[in-house]
């Protein structure tokens, strides 16, 4: 039986893990580099998160140092009462028990995703992808000396190294209990982890954000928005679809130095029926791709009649993650905010700060789209169930 590990064991785990990552960052790169070169696949968007190089590492410092900095997110009080019969009652934050965390490529998860887990008083099971194997393996060997080195026992963190098959069996039939379930990942991935889990699923759903260039946008910081929008592919709060106000002012001009723009990016740009007419750009093959989260080079413009008409399209077409209104009318940037249904919403800023880093989280263990739970980027202080206290000295109803 493992009990809750002190505040300050697993201050002291995450901070030797730190000290780890620096002193052996030249072998997690070399590993690696194993894994990059053994990469056959063509989804450019899994090769990038599978790199880690001296700034990768640097991060992965940095959340390990940060997480054992931050307050402990277990037994917090929430709610206080005192029974009329005497009884005191409390409700208090608490640990979940043992979290899996399924993703794909990203090393660095093994680290931050799983600090975010440990710091929260969790056991941690990692499935990695096999595309990510060596690095994994390296980064979880250092998980466990930094746990023999403050006297916890190595099985607060494992990593399972299953087939597909393998996978399916344990989610279905679980040899350990898990309490809670989160994959990090594509689609497909997310949709094989709710097909086949016997347990409770944090669902990090798919991006495909949205940009509205209202009609009162001021045009230079549209553009900077939307280019910024497709500077990490990877990501899964990347733009992929732009609409446009019909009405908007000088339309024609700012179209095409986007276009021209983007281009210029490496970016191919679709568009919708009108769009492609009237700029000779491709345009979208149905209504189906307004669905599709590209993690690619790719992007669709539309035009839209409306601020209505856009929120009634984001609600529709979405991921349910991030979507932007590019204006200077607060009250039409409110109205949009308060009624498209994203767990993110951006006035004149851009999606790509949706990251629990960067929304003052320190890290994230996922950014979920469901609704239950926690919505958006999941930090420490979101990882935590909670339970009843109740203290009497006798009393009986």
């Amino acid at each position: 039986m493992n009990t809750l590990l002190s505040l300050e064991t697993r201050n002291n785990v995450l901070f030797t893990m730190a000290t780890l990552l620096d002193t052996e960052r030249v072998a997690i790169i070399n590993m690696n580099k194993k894994d990059i070169n053994a990469y056959k696949g063509t989804d450019i968007s899994m090769l990038d998160r599978l790199k880690v190089n001296n700034a990768k590492v640097d991060e992965m410092i940095i959340a390990a140092k940060h997480l054992a900095s931050q307050e402990d997110p277990v037994g917090v009080e929430r709610f206080s009462f005192k029974h009329k019969n005497g009884m005191h009652v409390y409700n208090k934050t608490a640990s979940f028990g043992t979290i899996l965390i399924i993703y794909e490529s990203r090393p660095d998860v093994t680290v931050e995703a799983a600090g975010i887990a440990f710091k929260s008083g969790n056991k941690i099971v990692l499935k990695g992808g096999k595309e990510s194997l060596h690095s994994n393996l390296k980064i979880t060997e250092l998980w466990h000396k930094a746990l023999k080195q403050n006297n916890a026992s190595s099985d607060w963190v494992t990593y399972l190294q299953f087939n597909r098959i393998e996978t399916q069996e344990f989610l279905e039939k679980p040899t350990q209990k898990i309490d809670l379930i989160v994959p990090r990942g594509g689609e497909k991935l997310i949709t094989f982890v709710k097909k086949h889990a016997s347990c409770p699923v944090i669902i990090s759903g798919r991006g495909n954000n949205f940009v509205f260039v209202h009609s009162e946008a001021d045009l230079n910081i549209a553009i900077a928005i939307i280019i910024n929008g497709k500077s990490k592919i990877s990501a899964c709060n990347a733009v992929d679809k732009v609409l446009i106000d019909e009405n908007l002012p000088n339309k024609k001009e700012f179209i095409n130095t986007l276009i021209k723009k983007l281009n210029a990016s490496k970016i191919q740009v679709l568009g919708d029926k009108i769009i492609s007419k009237k700029h000779s750009v491709k345009e979208i093959s149905s209504n189906e791709v307004w669905y599709e989260e590209f993690l690619d080079h790719k992007i669709v413009l539309g035009e839209i009649a409306s601020n209505e008409a856009v929120i009634e399209m984001i609600n529709t077409y979405s991921g349910g993650h991030s979507s932007a209104i590019i204006t200077t009318n607060d009250a039409e940037a409110h109205f949009f905010m308060e009624n498209v249904d994203t767990a993110a919403v951006y006035h004149n800023a851009s999606t790509r700060f949706t990251d629990g880093g960067q929304l003052g989280l320190g890290g994230e263990l996922a950014i979920s789209t469901d609704k239950l739970h926690q919505r958006g980027p999941i930090g420490l202080q979101h990882l935590v169930t909670n339970k009843w206290y109740v203290h009497g000295n006798g009393q009986i109803r």
